[in-house]
């Protein structure tokens, strides 16, 4: 190509693609027709001056769900493009994809089981309703503490109730007891036994990860003892239902988990539907160690979280 030409079609190029001007504009200023802006501009894409690339978010979300499914062997794996890789935003994004799932799956006669914490509380706030029959919501964990703090148990079981027209079912007990036979004791309640069953029998679980630091939910809640935390902190990736795991799936405190009230971790496995929604720089060790478990089968995460459990080996 002359040179001359050459000038002309990068000057072309810089001023419709870099600047926004037209083809008329850029005809005026180049001293050249309309027509042969448009053939500049072509050649600038044929010869590789001008390279036009698409970002489709949606597109890197379905290779990536794809790979997840792929690798841990999933039922099924929903990515959310989020904007930045901020824990608020993660939560509002998850909170929306898992609610949308939840609402496309449900049926008539499901059993819902719930956790709580600020992830399920923004799945809960997403919910539209939805006309299904004898549906049951029921609480998998317990929730009450010492603490001042909100673990949003309340909030989510009626949101959940008011979506799809059930009377939620509460654990009004704490996720753990100081010793064995309180747990006992208070599993023997008839009233509770029932809450207890029907979770086990849910062939939907909701949950999520709790990252092991001391601003997660569940550490605030005065449940541990000092010497409960530096054990978790050396060997713990995260907990699911107040139930800690290391990074290859298993419990890492035998005595901790058998003063846990809720749901067992291997009752998870059996259900049709075990939806894990999480996401964040702190939960990727959890949600890996959930995964390598074999906790969930549906998982709802966002794509910075999705490269980096790919990018984990094996």
């Amino acid at each position: 190509m002359e040179n001359d030409k050459l000038k002309k079609v990068i000057e072309a190029a810089k001023q419709y693609y870099l600047l926004d001007y037209n083809q008329s504009d850029i005809a005026t200023n180049l001293g050249v027709s309309r027509p042969t802006v448009s053939r500049l501009l072509q050649i600038a894409k044929e010869e590789g001056i001008v390279q036009i690339k698409i970002m489709d978010p949606t597109e890197d979300s379905e290779q990536l769900s794809k790979e997840l499914e792929r690798k841990f062997g999933l039922k099924k794996a929903i990515v959310a493009s989020i904007p930045e890789y901020d824990d608020h935003i993660i939560k509002n994004y998850l909170g929306e994809k898992a609610a949308a799932y939840l609402q496309g799956t449900i049926k008539d006669g499901d059993i819902v089981g719930v956790t709580w914490g600020t992830t399920l509380y923004h799945v809960a706030i997403e919910l539209k309703q939805k006309f299904v029959k004898d549906v049951q919501i029921v609480q998998l964990k317990g929730g009450v503490s010492h603490s001042e703090t909100n673990t949003y148990a309340s909030e989510i079981l009626y949101l959940f109730g008011q979506a799809f027209n059930s009377t939620p079912l509460h654990l009004p007990l704490p996720a753990i007891v100081d010793h064995v036979v309180v747990k006992q004791a208070m599993q023997a309640d008839r009233h509770i036994k029932k809450v207890l069953d029907t979770g086990r029998k849910a062939n939907i679980a909701l949950f999520t990860i709790g990252p092991v630091k001391s601003e997660s939910l569940l550490f605030q809640l005065g449940y541990f003892t000092d010497e409960d935390v530096e054990m978790l902190r050396e060997n713990a990736a995260g907990d699911i239902c107040s139930r800690f795991f290391n990074e290859d799936g298993r419990i890492v405190n035998e005595s901790l988990n058998e003063r846990t009230l809720g749901i067992e971790l291997a009752e998870l496995k059996e259900k049709e539907q075990s939806i894990l929604v999480a996401g964040g720089a702190h939960k990727i060790s959890g949600i890996y160690g959930a995964l390598k478990g074999k906790y969930a089968n549906v998982l709802v995460t966002d794509q910075f979280t999705a490269k980096f459990l790919l990018d984990r080996l094996p």
